[in-house]
């Protein structure tokens, strides 16, 4: 049996999950934590098992192996962007301590003779492709609205040079690229979508992403998956600051001493993407708030708050976050959608504990995976009742969005069709989102780049939203036709091509 991500759990089992969860966090905490006079023998002991529990294939020609080189650069926002960052990289055994040059870019070619060395934490890992070291460093006391420049030590030598830029300290118009699940064929089908949307967009401040990032089961061995993972992006993941939510395929089937089975958090969320530390207590790992010029992004981890028991107190801690004041829009970066698409049900839990938070605090915008499928819901009432409300001029209460950027998909339910505004199966995509006083404008483009959806929040006088669809031309709903919708060829999409949705 494995946990759907929406199961339910008795308080004192999720209590224990929990302890089990934290626990393990701090063995990997541990195991990264500098050990500068310790000797060679403790050092060796301290590895990180990487590998995953289920048998699974190696990417052809094992291309993800670590070699003299550093590898796997991933720039993670801090919780102040305009001051902090985060970076992680890999590289071989032989080099074991974390270097990284930091400098404040100039255009002569010359840059390089103001850098300053960073330090930071390295963690010997074992996965399928043998030993390496992961390497984290914290960038602190940067300076607001600045372009910096960094690369990164292996053995062999340093990589290229890479540079970013550190968010304003005030309010400030920004666009941002947000992904749904990408999750499989990684490499070969979701870098796609990537690609085109970095194309597409120009010159966006970060990535979010909502959520299954790899699949963690057996289409590939865990540690090829994040290679591809990072392939996928390249220098973009360098380039530009990632804040990513966690799904349940960032998570792995374990079995207790006792025989239960439960969850663990994959060792490799930690070592590619090390989050602020301003989280949920306990769920500092997969939880976090990063305020970015004027917009308060919080992620949560449904699959801790279900089959974990953290439930409660991510609660907490997300009333406490969306009642701080000094944001002018809020963003909630999450997995498990409140309303679903493809399932029967909602996510019942999730939906009771959170909702009322998101409405109470007037939360703009949901952000969410999980779903496979594209589904745009502004009252959950119903299309023509948001509809309605809209024409009359009635507040906009949060907008939830699920998308999806890989190639595994799912089909939507009737319940979706008649209570979303918008919807789309058997299709990628990925959404632009423009950030300016105001206003905040959403744009869902098909992976090719083809404008599918676009609303705005309007910010009014009274300080509620409005939502307005500046676009009429959009393309038809994209759905799957035929009597099934499996792989039959009696189910076409909307591209005239087998169906591949699965029912849920």
């Amino acid at each position: 049996m494995r946990f759907s991500g929406s199961g339910l759990a008795s308080h004192a089992r999720g209590r224990s999950l929990w302890r089990l969860a934290t626990w393990g966090l701090a063995a990997l905490a541990l195991a990264a934590a500098p050990q500068a006079a310790a000797p060679q023998a403790a050092a060796a002991q301290a590895v990180v098992d990487a590998r995953g529990p289920q048998p699974a294939p190696h990417a052809p020609g094992r291309p993800y192996a670590a070699r003299g080189l550093p590898d796997r650069i991933v720039l993670v926002a801090g919780a102040d962007p305009a001051r902090e960052m985060a970076v992680s990289w890999r590289t071989d055994v032989n080099q074991p301590k974390a270097e990284l040059d930091l400098v404040e870019m100039a255009n002569a070619p010359n840059f390089g003779l103001r850098v300053r060395r960073v330090g930071g934490t390295s963690t010997r890992v074992l996965s399928e492709n043998g030993e390496a070291i992961h390497h984290r460093a914290r960038l602190s006391g940067l300076k607001p609205a600045t372009t910096y420049g960094y690369r990164v030590k292996g053995a062999d030598g340093w990589s290229e040079w890479h540079q970013f830029r550190t968010a304003a300290a005030s309010r400030a118009p920004f666009r941002f690229l947000y992904f749904g699940d990408t999750q499989n064929s990684i490499l070969s089908i979701g870098a796609l979508a990537w690609r085109r949307a970095l194309l597409q967009a120009g010159d966006p401040a970060f990535i979010v992403h909502a959520g299954d990032l790899v699949a963690s089961r057996e289409e590939l061995v865990h540690d090829d998956e994040w290679g591809e993972w990072a392939a996928a992006g390249g220098w973009a993941l360098a380039a530009l600051p990632q804040i990513a939510a966690a799904g349940n395929h960032e998570y792995v089937d374990v079995t207790l001493p006792d025989g239960r089975e439960s969850r663990r958090l994959g060792a490799h969320w930690a070592l590619t993407l090390p989050f602020p530390g301003n989280g949920a207590p306990g769920v500092e790992t997969t939880t976090g708030v990063i305020d970015w010029q004027g917009v308060r992004f919080i992620i949560l981890d449904g699959t801790s708050a279900i089959d974990l028991g953290t439930l409660e107190v991510q609660t907490r801690w997300l009333e406490a976050e969306l009642s701080r004041p000094g944001a002018d829009w809020t963003v909630v970066v999450m997995h498990q959608p409140v309303f679903t698409c493809a399932r029967p049900d909602d996510t019942p839990r999730i939906g009771e504990a959170w909702r009322p938070l998101f409405e109470r605090y007037r939360v703009d915008l949901v952000l969410q995976g999980h779903d496979h499928c594209y589904h745009r819901l502004t009252d959950p009432r119903g299309r023509a009742a948001g509809s309605k409300a809209r024409a009359q001029g009635g507040a906009q209460g949060p907008v939830y969005l699920i998308s999806v950027t890989g190639s595994k998909m799912y089909g939507l339910s009737q319940r979706a069709l008649a209570q979303a505004d918008r919807v789309a199966e058997d299709t990628r995509l990925f959404q632009i989102v423009d950030v300016s006083p105001g206003r905040m404008a959403v744009r869902a483009h098909l992976a090719t780049g083809e404008l599918y959806d676009a609303f705005d929040l309007v910010r009014g006088r009274d300080g509620r939203n409005r939502l307005v669809e500046p676009v009429r031309d959009l393309p038809a709903m994209r759905r799957c036709t035929g009597a099934t919708h499996d792989l039959n060829a009696d189910s076409l999409n909307a591209d005239s091509l087998p169906c591949t949705v699965r029912r849920r």
